[in-house]
């Protein structure tokens, strides 16, 4: 037991903005996203602040339309020794793209990142986690794309993605390619979201705290945590004639959230996905 609470679990960030969060698809169109306030360098710089006092490491899931417009944030993430890992390029959900859709985005997100950052970029994971039962062709194009492990298929049932039934630890899902789901705990004959987002700012965090301490007790494995940079930004634009639902799931609590993940960075023991789950860092890459 004792060994068990020694486990380092994966810290990972997605790296994307207030305005392209999908549920404010229907509310704001890509063609106005570069007309938007953009507000992930400031909260971004928050964050590497914050895991530079830590001395912790983690893995950043970096959409490839902030690296084209912030290339000197795809390289602190570097330089600061994280790992630099693919959100595709758009934000579009996998479930919403055809076959070569899906392939033309993870390819140019991955091209665009490593030559950025100099360096392999060898994770992926969907937006919304939008690979399931209906589209898991999309894991034969990762692995054509040459991605190593994918964090893209959350074992949860939930009106907008989910595969309850889908394993809740890591696994091989094709030869070279691993899925890495975001955690879960097993209760009452249930998979329970136990990863962060949403869930990590609506549980109070005595509740998040307990439950990856079972994942890690418990099931003996490292814990998968996941969250955004606006979820530390209360001061972010409210986006008008979005439902009752949709505000209370992207606002509540978000005036906590810095400091919960600062007790959660004092609490676990944290480093990057392809140290935990390669055991390995991604080589650099030669950039023409």
């Amino acid at each position: 037991m004792l060994q068990a609470t020694r486990l380092i679990n994966a810290l990972t960030i997605d790296v994307e903005d207030y305005f392209q969060v999908s549920a404010f698809a229907p509310h704001i169109a890509r063609t106005e996203w570069d007309q938007r306030e953009c507000r992930v360098e400031r909260n971004m710089d928050r964050i590497l602040g914050l895991l530079a006092r830590h001395q912790t490491q983690a893995t950043f899931f970096t959409l490839g339309w902030i690296a084209e417009r912030y290339p000197q944030l795809v390289r602190r993430i570097v330089e600061e020794g994280h790992e630099l890992a693919s959100h595709g390029y758009g934000h579009q959900r996998a479930s919403d793209l055809s076959r070569d859709e899906f392939r033309d985005d993870v390819t140019r997100a991955k091209a665009l990142l490593e030559d950025i950052g100099g360096q392999a970029v060898w994770g992926y994971r969907a937006p919304s986690f939008s690979i399931g039962d209906a589209n898991l062709w999309a894991l034969d194009v990762l692995q054509e794309a040459g991605y190593r492990y994918s964090s893209s298929i959350y074992p949860v049932r939930h009106d907008h993605y989910g595969s309850p039934d889908a394993p809740r630890f890591a696994h091989q899902v094709r030869p070279g390619l691993m899925e890495v789901p975001p955690t879960t705990l097993r209760l009452f004959s249930r998979n329970l979201p136990s990863s962060g987002g949403g869930y990590f700012r609506l549980f109070p965090y005595a509740l998040s705290r307990w439950m990856l301490r079972q994942v890690n007790q418990r099931d003996g494995e490292s814990a998968i945590f996941y969250m955004h940079p606006w979820e530390i930004d209360p001061q972010q634009p409210r986006i008008p004639g979005v439902s009752l639902k949709t505000r209370f799931r992207h606002y509540v609590n978000i005036d906590r959230t810095e400091q919960r993940l600062d007790r959660l960075l004092s609490d676990f023991a944290w480093s990057r996905m392809d140290e935990i789950f390669l055991r390995e860092r991604a080589p650099e890459v030669s950039v023409a």
